[in-house]
């Protein structure tokens, strides 16, 4: 999911050291984990298009503080403009709006298991469009996320007729898929800029698109304003937005890439566990063990050495 630099490469004055790595990625999981019961709530009063596209707005705001504050403000290059439309595209707008759609009708430890099924269609996405190489360890790693899928929608467990449960759940999946793409193309993309300064960028197109969207095909916003409210958009646009941007893209320069994917896999798990301490979701069997398998499966295939 990430890019890293050769090896042979002089560290940029903007690399960040391990430690420091490590943290931002903590931070990353804690405040993404968060995130999801967070606009769970919010989804009560926001409908989803409204939703993204506010967030989506506050986060732009605050990510261009950031990066002027940090002196890595600059215009995006054009060799990197396609891969910029790629992620604000298909990330910020396909993965958010869907996840956002999928998490008003599916419960919040699901949604984000389903969410984060990326991993598992990056192998054979990464064989069939990069020429990547299937190894065993990879292709046992899927067999294992498929069997957690496999685990979450057991024919004689799930309600097949709730058909808005149904949706949600095809929508959450699409998402996982939208993402798998957007990282493929990252992969494949041969950069001139830092990930870290197109964010701003990616997510200004990203608001631009959200609004247009929410204007013509959302209800017009009727919604009652209260401090809660307010104060879980800001959560929702701040930390659960910009900072995780900010800060996955930070870490990722100082570690590698096998650590920052294992180390989000984290994100499923603080999830659950706030949405039970918080919203009363008690995580069922089923669902723990397609966690076990989902995120077992991406541990094996992503320890799986080769480069990716």
């Amino acid at each position: 999911m990430t890019t890293s630099s050769p090896a042979a490469a002089p560290a940029p004055a903007w690399q960040v050291s391990q430690r420091a790595a490590v943290l931002l990625l903590i931070v990353t999981v804690l405040a993404w984990g968060l995130g999801w019961p967070v606009n769970k709530v919010i989804l009560q009063s926001l409908p989803p298009l409204w939703t993204v596209a506010i967030r989506s707005a506050i986060a732009t705001a605050a990510l261009f503080v950031l990066a002027f504050a940090s002196g890595r403000l600059a215009l995006p290059r054009r060799a990197d403009l396609a891969v910029l439309c790629s992620i604000a595209l298909l990330h910020m707008v396909g993965y958010s709006l869907l996840v956002a759609w999928g998490l008003q009708l599916v419960p919040t430890g699901r949604s984000v298991v389903l969410a984060y099924t990326t991993p598992i269609w990056l192998a054979p996405g990464g064989h069939l469009l990069l020429g990547e190489r299937l190894t065993a360890r990879r292709a046992l790693g899927v067999v294992f996320g498929l069997a957690g899928l496999a685990v979450l929608f057991n024919p004689l467990a799930f309600d097949w007729a709730d058909q808005r449960a149904a949706l949600g759940n095809l929508a959450l999946l699409t998402a996982a898929l939208l993402w798998a793409a957007s990282i493929l193309h990252i992969r494949r993309h041969h950069w001139t800029s830092s990930q870290f300064e197109l964010v701003p960028w990616e997510m200004l197109l990203a608001t631009i698109v959200t609004m247009v969207i929410a204007i013509v095909f959302a209800p017009p916003l009727q919604v009652e304003w209260t401090g809660g409210l307010a104060l879980l958009l800001l959560y929702a646009a701040i930390p659960g937005t910009a900072l995780t941007y900010w800060s996955s893209a930070s870490a990722s320069r100082g570690l590698p890439a096998v650590t920052m994917s294992l180390g989000l896999l984290g994100v499923p798990l603080v999830s659950i566990l706030t949405a039970a301490l918080w919203l009363g979701e008690t995580p069922t069997i089923p669902l723990l063990a397609a966690v076990a398998l989902i995120i077992g499966g991406v541990a094996v295939g992503t320890l799986g050495g080769g480069k990716s």
